[in-house]
């Protein structure tokens, strides 16, 4: 027992200490009256969400046993933190997709609204009500940045990260020169989404092995300054995007475990998201591309347009809540102008060339009745890429787009390509060469 607590015999003891000890379990059932808590996988969570920063709690514990504890102080406050993750463990907090948390109830996506919280993973910083003004200086600054058209899909994706789930299977990508303003959008989602948002690299989600397991109860990630260099792998950000099961999350120094994933991503930047070696359609097929309006050289920039953009939060809130009734009502399938689906095929066509070389004239043509060996196909492609000023992909990486699609261009593979002298090659059926560098 402390100084202070043996000098005030007559102030109330704790009931949880005995003069000697303190019982841990008579102590955690004391604090989760005053602080009700699950814990969910080690992780606690209030009717407020998540519990991001467990500090607060250590402090809330060194405060109450100080009185009583003079040695060891730390590791005693650890040791009841710990107790108490099993004193509320629940074997699982359900998700729900047709409600959203926000600070002062629950909005039914039916309509309804009740003031009544329940645990939850995540509680948005943003109240509902159905009587906010409408946010015109958020809406004119859209008008600056974007057409009309992709306002729309802007304003179902905003929307679709109300809840957790990933129905859509998209991401979304804001590019343009700079200078337009779109890193205000951050601001702006920060406001709505709170600590239910983190910002980050997109790269480092392929690079990290632990960067999975950070965006665990998150609703959305945000890369505001979004890298140009290729990816060196996907296979993360493709399986985040469209994740329906527990995924393997991994900390540092713990065990990995399975857990949900429902994180959605907005990169803002000067360019698209390109990979280093997927070549496949379905990596840009989860992207959403949008591009931004060209500043206007008369406009004049307002430096505390964000600060009157967050205060029209609740407003913002009812017009994304727009967006994600008509996304819901459309099966999650997002408005996209005919702009970002230009952008979409531009986004392949520079990711993959092989594509343009295929619809290119003067160097091959599809033919029934003809074939051509892999050798002498990608010899054709690559004086192509020549002609054109572009770096060749890989023979590996060529043939393996061709054998993938097949069917598209009506092409069959084959290992008996006649090539003279009694020999015969892999290649593929369906196909003339018009150019015939090899020779």
């Amino acid at each position: 027992m402390s100084k202070e607590a043996a000098q005030n015999p007559s102030a109330d003891i704790a009931v949880w200490f005995d003069g000697k000890a303190i019982n841990e379990v008579i102590f955690c059932e004391e604090f989760l009256r005053d602080y009700p808590m699950i814990t969910v996988n080690g992780t606690f969570f209030t009717v407020n969400g998540i519990v991001n920063d467990e500090n607060r709690l250590k402090k809330e514990i060194y405060d109450r046993i100080k009185p009583y504890v003079t040695s060891n102080i730390a590791k005693r406050v650890t040791n009841l933190l710990d107790v108490m993750r099993m004193e509320c463990c629940a074997a699982d907090l359900l998700l729900y997709q047709d409600r959203i948390h926000v600070a002062n109830g629950t909005y039914h996506l039916d309509g309804t609204f009740s003031t009544e919280k329940d645990y939850c993973r995540n509680r948005l910083p943003v109240a509902y009500h159905p009587e906010a003004p409408q946010p015109v200086t958020w809406l004119h600054f859209l008008s600056q940045l974007l057409e009309p058209e992709d306002i729309l899909t802007l304003q179902e994706f905003i929307g679709y990260c109300f809840i957790p789930s990933t129905k859509g299977q998209k991401m979304l990508m804001l590019t343009g020169k700079g200078g337009e303003g779109k890193s205000r959008i951050g601001v702006v989602l920060r406001a709505l989404l709170g600590t239910n948002m983190k910002t980050g690299s997109v790269a480092k989600v392929e690079t990290s092995n632990f960067a999975r397991a950070d965006l665990e109860h998150e609703l959305l990630m945000l890369d505001d300054d979004m890298k140009l260099e290729a990816l060196p792998q996907t296979n993360n950000i493709k399986a985040i995007i469209t994740a329906e099961l527990p995924m393997d999350l991994e900390r540092k120094r713990q065990q990995s475990y399975q857990g949900d994933l429902y994180v959605r991503f907005i990169g803002l930047g000067n360019g698209v998201l390109q990979a280093l070696h997927d070549r496949s359609v379905g990596f840009f097929r989860r992207q959403i591309i949008l591009t931004t309006k060209e500043k206007d050289p008369n406009r004049k920039d307002d430096p505390y347009i964000a600060e009157k953009m967050t205060a029209e939060a609740e407003g913002i809130f009812l017009w994304a809540l727009e967006g994600l009734h008509r996304l819901i009502a459309n099966d999650f399938r997002f408005t996209l102008s005919q702009s970002a689906l230009d952008n979409l095929n531009d986004a392949v066509s520079d990711g993959n060339n092989i594509i343009d070389f295929l619809a290119s004239e003067g160097y091959i043509r599809f033919r029934a009745d003809y074939e051509a060996s892999s050798k002498n196909l990608y010899a054709v492609y690559k004086q192509w890429c020549d002609d054109n000023a572009l770096n060749s992909l890989s023979q590996k990486s060529f043939g393996s787009f061709l054998k993938q699609n097949e069917s598209r261009y009506n092409l069959e593979y084959t290992n008996k390509v006649n090539i003279g002298g009694g020999r015969f090659a892999r290649g593929f059926v369906g196909i003339e060469l018009l150019q015939r560098p090899f020779l």
